[in-house]
Order: structure tokens, then C-alpha cells, then sequence
């Protein structure tokens, strides 16, 4: 068991947190939350021995084996396998050994005991499971032997967290493992992780991914720490019923204080009061105050109108992309009208990013034709944008490039929303962290009024906060939306649509996201034959792939695209009944979240005292206006239901 008694940390002349009590069990799963400088990295630091608490105790059990992803990004000539290999400490020491007593003639005993020690840990499947490891982080096969240098930055922390994975641990620290994955590696580690036999703390900001693997959340709030059973939905769930308690008996108590001083400062000058008055006035001095309750995002931002444009804003006729003499995509077949809001699907290298550089103009058809309309204005968000900001400018200088003539308060004002405020606004940005230049980027995209969004990956380095400001930005969006993310909450929140990239072609996806787990460990039991081989057809609405590994003749095409273009037509009747179910819907969790906590707070004995008797009242008027409100709403979500149902089927 871990535990931590009394136990206070500072970084600098920064309490991060004090007098924390805290047991962890083996086999227990934490999420480990809070805003971004509260000091989670800091908790594993002092778990790795990294640093020492400065009060009280920390105590873990001597033979744990330790394991956590490395903080430098790997680099040599070693290949990727072996450096996989090296977090099997155990397996790469008989290894070694055995390599060595291999050449010597009077080894021969001490051999077979190292034999039989290697085969004792499976040491004979070992490569295999570091292979496999590989494999689901979204390694191609056959790229195993490749040196660690010839990767990508990404792909070396990839190999980072595989190494960390491959170690024999009794306690694993991750500190936000999804940043570099893509959709399909979340889904694989999610899955690794639940089956994960030792004590595991991971710091993440993916909701999703929390709720499916946490047992316990372990939450930083004004400098304590705190355990919660369950994932991060019943935290954030017991969170708001615990600040809306904290901030009735906020209310209360300043009522008492006023009570208080309004007796002090009457009766302060009279003889037969004074000595009630000073009682009254050391009381207040003795009271503990309760803190107000903040629950608001940092963060406050929306995108502006979009720029009127043509309907479709943008099409793709007979449109390829290769890389080389690679073909990745081929005669795409697609059109986006506004208002449109699609996440992409796909495995790993299928060319999600490719086909939104060629929407964003980034990379021209090798084939076919991309045809803009006239008013088009793209917004593009993907992660070499960073690299694109100047270092030695400032937010305020990168605004203003954009809009020289709007004076200064107003881009300060605006930059505010995005958490750049103060001196922070004029500092340059070289020292800013992945996730406030991400911040940066978005605050300037959002700036340019696009009609048309393509995000590849917006999230990754950002917290909890800015990425609900980001999912609630998107749904007021008013323009077309084209989404990659591995963050699943973000795709159910901004999305109406899921679009396939797979094999060469895109397609509708069949199915939502809780579908597409099943989907993609089908295809990937799919025998390497039916892969895609650069000659499949890439249409939208192509019922089926027979017939597709060969050109079509123009009859043939035509037929498709005819086709293509009713089921278009359908899926645009459709779109404003899809839209308004899915407003119904975010407002029924709106008012089935503000029902539970009026419930909670209803259940609180301190309000059936005389002097919350205003309060009660209020609080039973608005739990009968929300009952009123969530009925009426289920009957239109039905109702918008059923005519859904009748247009698709009319289709």
C-alpha cells in the first residue's frame, strides 16, 4: 500500500499541496486531476524519489517495482525493438548473461540454470510481447528493426510509453499517455490498462478515458488532495454536489457575519450593550470563513459568424492523394455544405490527416480535382501549426499581425478568454508550455472568422477546462466542421456525422463511437489480402467494396456518383431534424445534471431551518420550473425522434 501522512510539498516558494492524507491499495486504478500547476507531475516526481515531501511521510513497499514513461525523449541508433526490450529489467539481464556465458567452454551448468531462470519469466516470448506492444501504440509492422533516430518525436515518445509498458511493475505512473496516440492506440492502451494487474496512477485529461479505466479519482482543489471512488464523471458529478453544499453554507455564513456586525455597529457605543459587541466582534475574528464556490472555466471564448459562402463550400472530384508513387487516398468523390460537422474514423496511416491537408489546400490532388467556392475561409488547426508561431513574439504581437488597427484593450480583452492575460499577453512565447501555445493557435484561428473547420488532433496538451470551452465553442459554431481527435467526449459533443477512412476510400461509418472499437478489432483480424493495395476506389456512400479494386468504366462512375449525390441529398432533408435532436439532447443532460443537484440540495437538513426559509423556497421553484422544463424537452426529443425515423425511411 501507498500512503502519504501529513504530507505537504512545495515546489519553490509554491505550497502545492499541504497536510495530505492519502492511502492507495494495490490493484487500484487512479485518475489523478486537477488544473494545470496544482502539482500532480510534482506527486510523481516524490513517488520516483525525485523529490522529498517537505512535512510529514511517504511510505511505499520496498520491493514495488517502479515504472513510468522516461521524461527525456529517446534518441540512438538502437533499434526500436531492443529499446522496448531494455523495460523488461529481469529479461534483458539474463539475456545479457546468457549471451555471455554462450562463449565460454566451462559455462556450461551456470548456462542451463540461466535457462531455466529465463524461461521461468517467459523470457522466450518476450520480443514477441514487446512486438505486440508496439503494434497497438500503431508501429507498421516490419518498422520493429528500425533505429530509434529515424522516428519522429511523437513516435519516440510512443516508444517511450511501450518501454514503460514492457516493464515487470508493480506500480506504473503515467503522466498524459494520449497526447501522441491517435484514436486507435487510445482504444488498444484503454484496453491494456483495464487489464493491468499492478496499482496504476495516471494523469489525463481525456474524460473518456478516465471514466473507462479509473476505479478511484485522486483530485488536487485549493491545495489538498482528495479520493473519490469511480471515474471521472461520478468526480465531476460529487464535485458539483459537494461546491453547491459549499456554497450554501458560504451564503450562510455571511449572512451570520452581517447579523454580527450589524449588532456591533449599533450597539457598540452603548454602555449596556458594549461587552456583547466585543463578544460578538472576537467571535468574527475566531471564524474559520468558508471560501465561495468557484466552478466557472478560465477559459471563455466563441467563434464569430462565420463568412457567408456558396453551397458546397468546398468538393472533391476523382481526388487522389500519394506520397510518392504511394497512393494513400484515391478517387474521392465528396462535398462539404455548411453547417456540416463530421468526425473522422480510421486505423492508424489510412490518411485521415491526409485527406484534411487536401481540404485545407496543404497538399494538392495527385488525381482529380478540389474545387473551392467562392467565399471559402479555412480555418486549419493541426500540431505543426505550433512549430509555425514565432518564439520572440508575444500573444498580443501574434493577434495583432492579424488585426493591426483594433486597439490594443480589445485584443487583450479577446486573448483574456483564451487564459492569456497580464504580463502573461506581452511575454514572448518560447518559453510557453505545448498546451498554451496550442491555446494561442486556436485564439488565432478562431480570430479569422473561418466558415469551414479542419482540426486535426486540437486537443492534445490541453486541459480538462479549455477543452470543454472548446467542445462548447464548437457546438455554437454556426460554419462546417471537419474533426480528427482521440478524444472521444470532443467527437460526441461537436460531430453529427462519422465519416470512415480506411483502405483507400471514405465512407459513412455505420454506426457511433461506441461502435467503432468492435469495428476496428474486426478489420484488424481482416487478412492482410482484402487490405487496401492503392487501387480501391475512395467514394462517399459506396455501398460495397466488390467490384472496387478495379477502374470503373464511366458509366459505372456516373451510376456511383448519381448515387453519391441522392444519398447527399437525403443525409441534407435530414440534417436539420439531426441537428435539433441533438440540441434536445444536450439540453435533457443539462437539466437531468441542474435536477440531480437541486435533488442533493434539497436533501440538506440545514435548509429547513427558519432563517433558509428564502432559500428553500427559491430552490423548490426552480426544482419544479426544471421538472417542468425536462418533460416538456423529452416530449420533443421524442417527437423530433419519430420524425427523424419517417424522413430516413422516406429516404
Amino acid at each position: 500500500m501507498i500512503e502519504l501522512r501529513a504530507l505537504s510539498l512545495r515546489r519553490g516558494h509554491i505550497l502545492l499541496f499541504e497536510q495530505a492524507d492519502l492511502r492507495i491499495h494495490p490493484g487500484q486504478r487512479l485518475g489523478v486531476v486537477g488544473p494545470n500547476g496544482c502539482g500532480k507531475s510534482s506527486l510523481f516526481a516524490l513517488l520516483r524519489g525525485e523529490l522529498t515531501p517537505d512535512h510529514g511521510e511517504l511510505s511505499l513497499p520496498p520491493t514495488w517495482q517502479l515504472a513510468a514513461v522516461a521524461q527525456q525523449t529517446p534518441s540512438g541508433q538502437q533499434s526500436a525493438l531492443d529499446f522496448v526490450l531494455d523495460g523488461d529489467a529481469p529479461w534483458r539481464r539474463l539475456n545479457n548473461e546468457m549471451e555471455a556465458a554462450a562463449g565460454a567452454a566451462d559455462q556450461g551448468l551456470h548456462l542451463a540454470k540461466l535457462h531455466d531462470a529465463f524461461e521461468a519469466i517467459d523470457g522466450y516470448r518476450a520480443e514477441s510481447r514487446a512486438a505486440r506492444l508496439m503494434q497497438g501504440l500503431g508501429f507498421a509492422p516490419g518498422s520493429e528493426q528500425r533505429p530509434i533516430d529515424s522516428f519522429s518525436g511523437g513516435w519516440r515518445m510512443r516508444l517511450a510509453l511501450a518501454q514503460a509498458l514492457m516493464c515487470r511493475s508493480d506500480l506504473l505512473l503515467l503522466d498524459e499517455p494520449t497526447n501522441h496516440l491517435d484514436l486507435d492506440a487510445v482504444i488498444w492502451l484503454e484496453s491494456w490498462l483495464k487489464d493491468y494487474p499492478g496499482t496504476l496512477l495516471l494523469i489525463s485529461h481525456d474524460r473518456d478515458f478516465l471514466d473507462a479505466i479509473a476505479t478511484h479519482i485522486c483530485y488536487f482543489e485549493q491545495g489538498r488532495l482528495g479520493l473519490l471512488n469511480g471515474g471521472y464523471s461520478a468526480y465531476e458529478r460529487q464535485r458539483g454536489e459537494r461546491l453547491a453544499q459549499q456554497q450554501a453554507a458560504h451564503a450562510k455564513q455571511q449572512r451570520e457575519i452581517a447579523h454580527a456586525r450589524s449588532f456591533v455597529d449599533r450597539f457598540r457605543a452603548k454602555a449596556t450593550k458594549a461587552r456583547q459587541a466585543q463578544s460578538r466582534l472576537k467571535a468574527l475574528e475566531r471564524m474559520e470563513l468558508i471560501a465561495p464556490a468557484h466552478i466557472d472555466s478560465p477559459f471563455s471564448f466563441a467563434f464569430f459568424a462565420p463568412a457567408r459562402a456558396a453551397n458546397p463550400l468546398l468538393r472533391l472530384e476523382g481526388a487522389g492523394v500519394s506520397y510518392g508513387e504511394t497512393p494513400v487516398l484515391r478517387e474521392l468523390d465528396l462535398s462539404l455544405a455548411p453547417g456540416a460537422r463530421i468526425g473522422l474514423l480510421g486505423p492508424n496511416g489510412a490518411g485521415k490527416s491526409s485527406l484534411i491537408k487536401l481540404l485545407a489546400g496543404h497538399l494538392a490532388p495527385a488525381s482529380g480535382e478540389r474545387l473551392a467556392s467562392e467565399g471559402l475561409k479555412i480555418g486549419y488547426f493541426a500540431q505543426h501549426q505550433l512549430d509555425q508561431l514565432n518564439p520572440d513574439d508575444s500573444a498580443l504581437g501574434h493577434l495583432r499581425c492579424l488585426d493591426p488597427e483594433r486597439p490594443e484593450q480589445g485584443l487583450r480583452d479577446y486573448l483574456g478568454g483564451f487564459g492569456f492575460g497580464g504580463e502573461r499577453v506581452t511575454d514572448p512565447i518560447a518559453p510557453f508550455s505545448g498546451g498554451e501555445k496550442a491555446r494561442l493557435a486556436l485564439a488565432l484561428l478562431v480570430y479569422q472568422r473561418p466558415n469551414l473547420l479542419l482540426l486535426d488532433e486540437p486537443t492534445n496538451h490541453l486541459d480538462i477546462d479549455m477543452r470543454l470551452a472548446i467542445s462548447r465553442a464548437l457546438q455554437a459554431f454556426a460554419g462546417a466542421l471537419v474533426l480528427v481527435s482521440h478524444d472521444r467526449h470532443l467527437l460526441r459533443l461537436s460531430c453529427d456525422e462519422l465519416w470512415l477512412v480506411d483502405q483507400g476510400q471514405v465512407t459513412h461509418f455505420d454506426g457511433d463511437l461506441d461502435d467503432y472499437p468492435a469495428w476496428l478489432a474486426a478489420r484488424n483480424q481482416t487478412p492482410a489480402a482484402t487490405k487496401f493495395n492503392g487501387a480501391a476506389a475512395a467514394n462517399i456512400g459506396t455501398d460495397s467494396q466488390a467490384g472496387a479494386n478495379a477502374s470503373p468504366n464511366a458509366g459505372e462512375r456516373d451510376a456511383r456518383k448519381d448515387q453519391r449525390r441522392r444519398e447527399a441529398e437525403a443525409r441534407a432533408r435530414t440534417l436539420p431534424l439531426r441537428r435539433r435532436l441533438s440540441k434536445l439532447e444536450q439540453r435533457l443532460d443539462h437539466l437531468g445534471t441542474r435536477q440531480g443537484e437541486l435533488e442533493s440540495a434539497l436533501g440538506d437538513s440545514a435548509l429547513y431551518q427558519e432563517d433558509a426559509k428564502a432559500r428553500l423556497l427559491s430552490l423548490i421553484s426552480e426544482k419544479q420550473k426544471v421538472d417542468t422544463d425536462l418533460a416538456c424537452v423529452e416530449q420533443d426529443w421524442l417527437l423530433a425522434s419519430e420524425a427523424l425515423e419517417k424522413a430516413e425511411a422516406a429516404a
